[in-house]
């Protein structure tokens, strides 16, 4: 009886899992930021639903990726809550031209969460670069967009965590 209780027991996620949950979770943030903004949808709204309805769910015949809801809630509610400081770091990064509100919003909403996680996240600022390059690689993925985004993030990499260089 024992061995049928185990084996019903969740195993625990393996290292590859967790990473790979990480990175839905960066993706689905940049979703649901590009979705706040033209939604005018709140934080809790959009998590929830985001949560409820995304993470795992099965579209047309494709599984999505179940996401790390924990780092998802953290890099939507702190692009929001400091989305003034990113974008004023966000613009001091672009070229003097081109300030946040004139680039696509695709990439506005991805400099958001980035930023975020930049500022307020623990993960290794290269790590954190590499992962949004790969985001931008997924919605943009016969265009220059993913080496605009590297050299962004670099930049505001620098300005919020300069210990890491």
């Amino acid at each position: 009886m024992s061995d049928e209780i185990e084996d019903s027991a969740p195993k625990p996620l393996s290292g590859n899992q967790k990473r790979k949950m990480k990175s839905a979770a960066r993706l689905y943030a940049v979703q649901a930021l590009f979705q706040m903004e033209h939604s005018g949808q709140t934080v809790p709204s959009v998590t929830r639903e985001f949560v409820d309805h995304r993470f795992g769910a099965i579209y047309e015949g494709d599984e999505m990726a179940e996401g790390d809801v924990e780092l998802f809630g953290a890099l939507v509610a702190d692009a929001v809550n400091n989305q003034a400081r990113i974008d004023q770091m966000t613009d001091r990064a672009l070229v003097a031209k081109w300030p946040i509100a004139r680039i696509d919003p695709t990439l506005r909403a991805l400099f958001r969460a980035a930023g975020a996680e930049l500022t307020e996240g623990e993960a290794p600022p290269r790590v954190v670069i590499k992962e949004f390059v790969d985001v931008a690689g997924a919605f943009f993925p016969e265009g220059r967009e993913p080496r605009f985004v590297n050299a962004v993030l670099d930049h505001m990499a620098r300005e919020a965590r300069p210990e890491a260089f």
